[in-house]
């Protein structure tokens, strides 16, 4: 009777317990880039405001059409309000920055996220590069809203999935 209650346990578990979750980037995708201007401390903090500032403006756009001509339009129609959040946040920090908006097809080089390979190659994206863009660089995927789906999270740690058969299993076998 011991046995057959493992046994179900064991199958009830691998059941139940599922793996982590691997987001690959489709054919069909538009990338997000923002390129620092160095890898100082002000440079770095810059890009990060500039990137959470355009986030909340991409937030708005309608990525429940799953429609990528209509999200090329999108973007592209709010190309002069990211430059001017791209102005009052450089100018907010009292800096006089030069920078460069490009939509279209941007050269990204090869990048490894969490465990997956991303090749380089050019990709259809936003990049915005500031100064001279020899710093580290934020890039995401915009569509399929990617990184609009990871911004949300408060920890973008990979997720570790837990049995509450296994544990019971384990505390008392």
């Amino acid at each position: 009777m011991k046995k057959t209650l493992i046994i179900i346990a064991i199958i009830i578990m691998a059941l139940t317990t599922t793996k982590k979750e691997v987001i690959s980037i489709p054919k069909e995708a538009i990338r997000f880039r923002v390129i620092a201007n160095s890898n100082n401390v002000t440079d770095q903090i810059l890009k990060e405001e500039i990137t959470n500032n355009i986030y909340k403006e991409f937030s708005s756009l309608s990525f429940k059409e799953n429609n990528i001509a209509s999200i090329r339009n999108d973007i592209k129609s709010k190309i002069p309000l990211i430059e001017e959040i791209v102005e009052n946040t450089i100018e907010s920090k009292g800096l006089k920055k030069e920078y460069n908006i490009k939509y279209g097809m941007n050269y990204f080089p090869e990048k490894q996220y969490k465990g997956i390979l991303y090749e380089e190659g050019e990709y259809e994206s936003l990049v915005i590069t500031l100064g001279d863009g020899l710093g580290d660089n934020f890039w995401c995927v915009l569509f399929p809203p990617l990184c609009l789906l990871e911004a949300e999270e408060k920890d973008t740690s990979e997720v570790e999935y837990t049995s509450f058969i296994k544990e019971v299993l384990e505390k008392y076998f």
